[in-house]
């Protein structure tokens, strides 16, 4: 049987037709799955370059098709990850607002009128099958851990006007335990918090980060009026007494630095959330006397928290997939169905998620890396793993693509930074000249799979990590050696790497463990902070172009940098990506004065918007996608200022992903 997973939205990435707030139909993404086993997988963000994007997705569908080598006409089934009932009221409510919706009578006819405006196929009613949300999320945990018999959390801000669920789960028989409804959600909980850190969504998991540093004792009593934990496992937020935060501290604007108040309050915040998690999981493991466990939902990203009940010793197995957030949901979605065919699939543990875009090879990877000559030398590598170790060895920050992406949002050593584990400095250099961000924020390691127990901390009977999933501690005296992973408390998020399922990054660590008695490297996603993780050799070689990084390896070749300037950037060509809009205003800036004024900004994202000077606003709106920079500063009467004014200018919206530049000239 093959099954079609799918999460995401409706809007194609040109449009905001439906205007939904950035908390629903977020992490859009396609799974392709055949007697249970997945062919393709891969979020949209990696296609359409926007960071959880709720666009439509139509993109992923492609690439999962194309890559099995499938049409419409294989397919059996289509999973959603939303329960048929919520989605058919939620659409009688989007009747009333968007009148051209009338004929969408339905959560079927709604997706076949997707599936015929992207496709353009006409799929039958019965071939779509709407899965919970929060059972897709189960799912997605429940079946990657090969457990037979098995507890599942899921936790997020919210689905099906559901935010937590706890599931007992034999074979193919979920039973929900507790289920909680939104107004208890500890998503939205988290959220709710992090605002007074001048956070927002998506941000969560870079307060987990800030939370070691602070001491959550400032904040004990107020928290304890935030929530109250009750008989058998149950829980209550009293999320209206947050507001009482005022009385501590002002929110945080985002250009303020952070203040030892603001570690504590994450502090405080995270083990809130622990103590919650740990109360709902410690009743249920006694009432179901199951040891394994799997977690998921976008709360079950926090891994410090799963590293926590992992050690805790409640359970004997702990299980967290990487994309355990909405992405999740196209492949929990699709294996429910197909387990639901067929009970007499196997559970088998999935230890890897490279299901994503395959690297070039070849001749064909030589031309597509030689467009940029004029940027970057290439060389072609006899012995990979020996040279690029060498310039680890020496200090140098890598990019790194091989073989196919990961699906979900860690890069697993397929699309990643990495460096030296030993240098301290690489901390300070890699956050604030290559990924462009705060300076507190840790770094993962990879490590050898036979060799992880000489680093860390490990609970009885678990040594295999694949997915970055949790935090557990690096040893005491491997802590001051291992400077540029060890987080400010001890820990480290690691993941494991094993020689069967990742040979090309296995190799490496190898080589650098052969050198240098440790087996593993400082691995970080390959991009900055305005894009998702690079995926194609395109992709990684903008990104390494536009950011601090030493050298770029793709497949067998190294790039270098060359010296460029405007000279070389004026032959490139610019155009607009789908998503954004260019908007000029002529308005009263007081009660004298009206001026005309650029901008360009995101279509999805009303807070992008980003001033620019209106030359630049010309020359954009003239972009074609085909003609050079030189050819449209000529023709909109700039070509002497390409160097002062609109070189200046380019590069910065070029890094923050607002335009793309492309080497490919006009015919």
């Amino acid at each position: 049987m093959i099954v079609l997973g799918l999460a995401g939205g409706f809007d194609p990435v040109y449009e905001s037709h439906f205007d939904f707030d950035a908390d629903l139909l977020h992490d859009a993404a396609a799974v392709l799955v055949k007697d249970g086993v997945v062919l393709a997988g891969i979020e949209e963000e990696r296609l359409n370059r926007i960071k959880h994007t709720n666009k439509i997705w139509h993109q992923s569908v492609q690439f999962c098709l194309k890559q099995a080598e499938m049409t419409f006409a294989d397919i059996d089934q289509i999973a959603v990850y939303v329960s048929e009932p919520f989605l058919d009221a939620s659409l009688k409510q989007l009747r009333l607002i968007k009148s051209e919706m009338a004929d969408v009578e339905d959560g079927r006819a709604m997706y076949q009128y997707l599936f015929k405006r992207e496709f353009d196929v006409d799929l039958p009613r019965h071939i779509f099958t709407f899965v919970n949300h929060h059972l897709a999320h189960a799912a997605t945990a429940y079946y990657m851990s090969g457990f037979q018999r098995s507890l599942v959390l899921t936790v997020d801000g919210s689905g099906d006007n559901v935010s937590t669920t706890i599931v007992d789960v034999n074979g193919n028989d979920f039973k929900t335990l507790m289920s909680k409804p939104v107004e208890q959600s500890l998503g939205f909980f988290y959220l709710d918090v992090i605002r007074f850190l001048g956070y927002k969504i998506f941000d969560e998991y870079k307060v987990m980060g800030l939370a070691p540093y602070g001491n959550p004792e400032r904040f004990s009593d107020l928290f304890e009026s935030f929530y109250t934990v009750l008989p058998d496992g149950d829980y209550t937020l009293h999320r209206e007494q947050i507001v009482n935060l005022y009385q501590e501290l002002a929110p945080r604007r985002v250009d303020q630095p952070f203040e030892q108040i603001h570690k504590d309050l994450a502090a405080a915040l995270q083990i809130a959330l622990e103590t919650i998690v740990m109360h709902m999981l410690s009743h249920f493991q006694h009432v179901t006397g199951h040891r394994n466990l799997a977690l998921a939902g976008g709360v079950g990203q926090n891994s410090s928290m799963n590293g926590k009940i992992m050690q805790s010793g409640i359970f004997e197995h702990v299980f967290a997939p990487s994309f355990a957030a909405d992405s999740g949901c196209a492949y929990g979605a699709a294996l429910y169905v197909a387990h639901q065919d067929n009970p007499q699939l196997s559970f088998k543990v999935v230890d890897h998620a490279y299901w994503g875009t395959p690297t070039l090879s070849g001749r064909e990877l030589f031309e597509s890396l030689h467009k940029w000559s004029h940027f970057v030398s290439i060389e072609k590598m006899t012995d990979r793993a020996g040279q690029v170790s060498d310039l680890i060895i020496d200090g140098k920050v890598i990019g790194w693509v091989q073989g196919r992406s990961e699906f979900g949002p860690r890069a697993l050593g397929n699309r990643s930074i990495i460096a030296d584990p030993r240098l301290a400095s690489h901390k300070d250099t890699i956050n604030a000249m290559i990924k462009m961000r705060e300076s507190y924020r840790p770094f993962a390691p990879s490590v050898l799979d036979d060799y992880v127990g000489d680093f860390f901390e490990l609970p009885e009977a678990q040594y295999q990590f694949p997915f970055m999933a949790f935090v557990l501690p690096v040893k005491a005296n491997c802590r001051e050696q291992l400077a540029a992973i060890t987080h400010i408390d001890g820990s480290a998020r690691l993941q494991t790497v094993s020689r069967d399922n990742n040979p090309e990054y296995w190799e490496l660590i190898d080589r650098f463990r052969a050198k240098t008695g440790v087996a593993m490297l400082l691995n970080t996603s390959f991009n900055n902070n305005a894009e998702p993780i690079v995926d194609s050799a395109d992709d990684a070689v903008v990104c390494y172009l536009t950011s601090g990084l030493d050298y770029l390896v793709i497949g067998d070749y190294l790039l270098t940098k060359l010296q460029w300037n405007h000279e070389q950037m004026s032959h490139l060509v610019p155009a607009l990506p789908k998503s954004a809009r260019l908007i000029q205003e002529d308005c009263y800036r007081n009660n004298q004065q009206r001026s005309s004024q650029s901008y360009i900004e995101w279509n999805y994202d009303k807070s992008s918007r980003q001033e620019i000077a209106n030359c630049m606003h010309r020359v954009l709106h003239m972009a074609d996608g085909c003609t050079p920079l030189s050819k449209l500063c000529d023709q909109a009467g700039f070509k002497d200022q390409i160097e002062t004014d609109i070189y200046p200018s380019l590069m910065e919206l070029w890094s923050a992903r607002f335009i793309t530049m492309s080497p490919r000239l006009a015919g």
